[in-house]
């Protein structure tokens, strides 16, 4: 029989992927130990997965928000392969595995063997029509510019130009960068989105250098990104969420409740306890704690605890996008769709960041004579998106479109997905931002925060920071 007195209680506030991954955390861990914990897990919404959410609509999947996760961070990869999930997943199409961007009005495909930050190939780059011969011959000087002599984080634009000067930054590199982002390249921070070049630029001397010797041990077809460490479920990323809940039907699911404030009680013992205040008045009382979400919500319940640590949170700056998706009969689409989907750089006016080609880049997407297209809109580049209402953003979606496309009738169906607050600015300095928080957050015995405000904003990084997080509050709290 558990002794209640030693059974640890434990809230976690957020129920999208870092809160549940923390939640499951605690439960290996806790069956590890033999250790009893309650657990509680507390969400706003009517539905666990935040972002992660996946919609089946007249025979179309959709993926609301991310549609895929990244293999070379292994943290996600291995949730799934703990949940039992390994053969639900997909990997992307072998074919038209390339990118496009938007220049002058047309796409045109991004150079093969260019990847996100420079060219590994040079006959494609060569013999490309995207770039001028001034901006071809200054990005190969970029094997022969010496490096800089202090490794530290500067913004995206400072290091592309310095590197591959300004038609390199302006016409494939923010852009690309962008689609994952949605950041503003001149705020961005390097060290704490791709350290990866900037440490190729001190061990080599050359970007370019760094990433074909390295290059040998990966073997990439393709432009844009490794297109094939890219993955998602065949019944979309729902797969997942649907998972760790049924697993967990030992924690507590408290949905639409909304915490309004965090409170440390002194208890006369070294590891104090704490009180979890529910907007409806209710007070539950926990020994340990873990805020899951945006950092200024995180921000907003800690200022009765800790000012500064609030501060600290709030200085995280978050941005607002949407995602209008869009499904057509095939023949309605004059291009061929030979790729996974286009970029926008910021120079060409459109309404649209980015568009993916959803049936094309995973199969099982639409019905056969059918393609879903997913359009990408607000984010720090186009802030002034969000001020439309749903149908102004698919108005604005398929002018773009129809003109990138040569789409010539309206779409099957259009659904708009917005995620307010949802995209952290990794700006400058953001890892020195984030140690700080670190060392604040040392002091509270029993708290702890995960999210994508601190160090990665895709789903391997948030499963990574709610295991964390759960491995760190139970170190603190002596167990």
């Amino acid at each position: 029989m558990v002794d209640q007195e030693q059974t640890k209680r434990i809230i976690i506030i957020g129920g999208g992927i870092t809160g549940l991954s923390a939640a499951y955390r605690l439960s290996e861990l806790s069956g590890e130990r033999n250790y009893p914990l309650d657990v509680t897990l507390i969400e706003a919404r009517d539905r666990l997965g935040g972002v992660i959410h996946t919609v089946k609509q007249d025979g179309f999947l959709i993926d609301s928000g991310p549609d895929n996760f990244i293999t070379a961070k292994p943290w996600a990869l291995s949730l799934t392969r703990r949940l039992g999930l390994e053969s639900e997943l997909l990997s992307t199409s072998e074919a038209h595995r390339r990118a496009l961007v938007v220049r002058l009005g047309k796409l045109m495909p991004i150079p093969e063997g260019f990847l996100l930050m420079a060219p590994t190939k040079f006959m494609p780059l060569i013999t490309s029509p995207l770039f001028s011969l001034p901006g071809k011959l200054r990005m190969g000087m970029e094997m022969f510019l010496p490096a800089r002599k202090v490794n530290e984080d500067e913004s995206l634009a400072s290091f592309v130009t310095r590197r591959f000067g300004h038609e390199a930054l302006d016409r494939v590199v923010q852009p690309l960068i962008s689609g994952i982002y949605t950041a503003k390249p001149e705020r961005l921070s390097l060290r704490a989105t791709m350290p990866r070049f900037l440490d190729l630029e001190t061990k080599y001397g050359s970007v370019i250098k760094g990433m074909l010797r390295e290059g040998k041990r990966h073997k990439t077809k393709g432009s844009g990104a490794r297109y094939g460490m890219f993955v998602t479920f065949r019944d979309g990323l729902q797969t997942i969420i649907n998972a760790l809940r049924d697993r967990l039907n030992h924690v507590r699911f408290r949905l639409n409740e909304h915490v309004i404030r965090i409170a440390k009680k002194a208890n006369g013992r070294a590891i104090p306890s704490w009180s979890v205040e529910l907007k409806d008045g209710m007070s539950m009382e926990a020994d340990g704690v873990i805020i899951t979400g945006p950092s200024p919500h995180a921000a907003k319940l800690l200022t009765g605890v800790d000012t500064r640590l609030a501060e600290q949170l709030s200085a995280v700056q978050y941005a607002s996008s949407a995602v209008v998706h869009l499904a057509y009969r095939r023949e309605q689409v004059a291009h061929p769709l030979d790729a996974f989907g286009l970029v926008v750089p910021i120079s060409e006016r459109r309404s649209i960041i980015a568009a993916s080609f959803s049936s094309v880049k995973y199969e099982g997407r639409a019905p056969d004579g059918y393609v879903l297209l997913r359009a990408f809109m607000g984010g720090a580049l186009h802030p002034e998106m969000m001020q439309h209402n749903d149908k102004g953003l698919i108005i604005a979606a398929r002018s773009d479109l129809d003109d990138l496309l040569g789409i010539s009738a309206a779409p099957y169906f259009a659904v708009v997905h917005r995620w307010p607050e949802s995209m952290a600015q990794y700006d400058v300095g953001h890892l020195q931002r984030v140690a700080a928080i670190r060392r604040r957050l040392s002091e509270h015995k029993g708290l702890q925060l995960g999210g994508n405000g601190f160090e990665g904003v895709g789903i391997p990084d948030c499963v990574r920071a709610g295991e964390r997080a759960a491995e760190e509050l139970l170190t603190s709290l002596g167990l």
